[in-house]
């Protein structure tokens, strides 16, 4: 937002405290066909300003999770064949509880709780008196129970979590493994329980049997995504982004996309649970990349300083295109932007193009500060419902023909017109992923590697969605078919002498 207008300066830090990303919990009812799931009869059971995850499935037609409500995060039950109606199973005003479970042979749950001096317990609820006791003094993070007395839990250790077994009736704890994740399951009609190992590069999903302590790798995690589920004791499911896949463990065939959610308010899918009758699945979606960078273009305009900073990860990092850092971290923003509403009478953006790809929303904007405007184009990042970085383009070296060419390359590409293609790049063309991984340089390179692709695609085409044209550069948004699929794409075109000398693909 504006960038350039600022000046470095050194005033008090402006203190925000952690917030918490908006999240949704959706229920699908679920059905096997021919081995794969099938998910129908989507719901947001949640529907709530906030954070609401971690669900879990007391039986097969009640879910629980964690909701916020009143600046506190409780446990929330839903009861879909009861009309869809909700009751708070938790109110602790001096905390909040996270990842409830039911408890095996008890009317009770069991949840984390965070007390406001910073004391983590799991703790145990009595759902008919309503009372609460603290299970274990350990600083668990993630539990699930084996049955009555016996947890798997991973247990916070230092800057990692490790797994534990522990019996609560004789009181003891064993350490199994080090450095874990978060998704722990009972594997169903099994005595095992699956977690992740996170100690090489490669995650991967192992089972453990609680009784002797054996541990036995079952298979990588996809692209060491943090969470799984078990449809049955042989079908992993977990999330990509916008994409639900899963595994056979019988097949051995890999990773398979079940279902991608083409709507803007499925993102980022994780805490996956599934029910013991295999007929209900829940998970946790993002809230809408576009929607978040869109409160925070509402609460720059408004000078509410507090909500636009409460939209940045602490870590964010702002930078020029495509990778000179300008400052990072929330502290920073916050005296750059506390400085920037006091010396400023009037200031607004206006959106006059918006991009949204995966995660990255990128917007053409329009800045008014003071009577003077200018025209800037911002790249947000957008991670766990924050924004993690932001890119800034502006227009340095105005190209009065860059469109032109640019439209040029795309005729040619979609005639599969190597020679007319190629003549609106530079020698010394470079191919980047973004922000700045090289993929090829030169047209000799180039040349080869299009030359190809022409001959052996012969239903090629591309159409633009969205164009940006901002100095030298003309960032196009892209549908292109090729053999049968079509796929999505950005492209940043950058110009110099009035040829294409570098481009930056964003997918």
């Amino acid at each position: 937002m504006i960038q350039r207008l600022f000046i470095p300066v050194f005033i008090l830090t402006y203190a925000l405290a952690n917030a918490q990303a908006n999240t949704e919990v959706y229920l699908f009812d679920l059905a096997l066909k021919n081995g794969s799931p099938v998910l129908s009869n989507p719901k947001n059971i949640s529907n709530n300003e906030g954070y609401d995850n971690q669900p879990s499935f007391w039986d097969d037609d009640t879910v629980l999770f964690s909701s916020t409500r009143e600046n506190q995060t409780d446990v929330l039950r839903f009861n879909i064949t009861q009309g869809s109606t909700t009751s708070w199973l938790t109110n602790t005003p001096t905390g909040s509880e996270y990842s409830p479970l039911r408890i095996p042979g008890k009317n009770a749950i069991s949840a984390i709780r965070l007390d406001l001096d910073g004391l983590q317990r799991l703790y145990e609820y009595d759902l008919k008196t309503g009372d609460s006791n603290p299970i274990t003094n350990l600083k668990i993070g993630y539990h699930v129970w084996f049955n009555d007395h016996i947890l798997v839990a991973t247990v916070l250790v230092e800057n990692r979590m490790d797994l534990m077994l522990i019996d609560l009736e004789t009181n003891t704890t064993r350490t199994v493994q080090r450095n874990v994740g978060r998704s722990l399951h009972k594997i169903p009609d099994t005595e095992l329980i699956s977690f992740i190992s996170k100690g090489n590069e490669n995650w991967g999903i192992l089972s453990l049997d609680p009784t002797s302590g054996v541990t036995k790798k079952i298979t990588d995690t996809y692209k060491n995504e943090e969470d799984i589920s078990w449809i049955d004791e042989n079908t992993i499911i977990t999330g990509a982004g916008k994409t639900l896949l899963m595994w056979d463990i019988t097949s051995g065939g890999g990773w398979e996309p079940v279902m991608t959610f083409p709507q803007e308010e499925i993102n980022n899918i994780s805490r996956i649970a599934v029910n013991q009758g295999k007929t209900r699945l829940a998970f946790v979606s993002d809230e809408s990349p576009a929607k978040i960078v869109q409160k925070q273009v509402e609460t720059f305009n408004k000078e509410d300083l507090e909500g636009f900073l409460s939209c940045y990860s602490d870590n964010v990092l702002a930078q020029r295109f495509p990778h000179e850092t300008m400052y990072l971290g929330k502290a920073k923003m916050a005296e750059n932007y506390e400085r920037f509403f006091a010396n400023t009478k009037q200031s607004s953006v206006e959106v006059v193009k918006r991009i949204v790809i995966g995660n990255t929303v990128i917007d053409e904007e329009i800045t008014l500060v003071d009577g003077r405007q200018g025209h800037q184009v911002a790249l947000y990042e957008v991670k766990n419902g924050l924004i993690t970085s932001m890119t800034f383009i502006f227009p340095d070296r105005p190209t009065a023909d860059a469109e032109t060419i640019v439209q040029e390359q795309l005729d040619a590409y979609n005639a599969r017109d190597i020679d007319a293609f190629m003549d609106t790049y530079s020698d010394n063309i470079k191919l980047y992923s973004y922000p700045d991984k090289l993929l090829s340089e030169g047209k000799k390179a180039m040349t080869a590697q299009y030359r190809t692709f022409f001959e052996n695609t012969p239903d090629l085409h591309c159409t633009i969605k969205n164009r940006i044209v901002i100095g030298n550069k003309v960032i196009d948004e892209e549908s292109v078919t090729t053999n049968g699929t079509t796929l999505s794409a950005v492209a940043i075109y950058e110009l110099e002498n009035g040829k294409i000398s570098k481009v930056t693909f964003i997918q």
